[in-house]
């Protein structure tokens, strides 16, 4: 356990991305990284908001969304997106557990309990889906 904990001492303070002062209001909106096909989280602010999200395709997100939207019988002026969370869009429990029979069906996966319970976000829907479909194709 003390060798793990060296081991993050050591790399949280080997990489502190150093930043002038006067590049924080630089406008700078999204960050996003990849090293040769491999998909890392993304960094992004807005006034006031600050998000990291991985990288899952626009198109699995857009369905997800769609998806969370008709499953709860959302009116079409609500705004589903990556960042919005199950419970805000008032869902409880047996309508999470709807949504994810919908995802299971809509992508031909099968989300096991364990990885249901981890999902609060379209954004944690669609990481979960693209990993599923992923080992299913390997």
């Amino acid at each position: 356990m003390a060798s793990l904990a060296r081991a993050s001492t050591a790399l949280s303070t080997s990489f502190k991305p150093a930043l002038a002062p006067s590049s924080r209001s630089s406008g700078l909106k999204s960050v996003s990284f990849s090293i040769t096909g491999k998909r890392f989280p993304s960094i992004s602010s807005r006034p006031g908001r600050f998000q990291v999200s991985c990288a899952a395709k626009p198109e699995t997100i857009t369905k997800v969304c769609g998806i969370v939207k008709k499953q709860l019988a959302l009116a079409e002026d609500i705004d589903v997106s990556a960042g919005s969370k199950f419970t805000e869009l008032g869902a409880d429990s047996l309508d999470t557990v709807e949504i994810v029979m919908g995802l299971e069906e809509a992508f031909g996966i099968t989300v096991e309990e364990e990885n249901a319970q981890t999902i609060a976000t379209v954004q944690d829907a669609a990481d979960l889906i693209e990993d599923l479909v992923a080992k299913k194709s390997a």
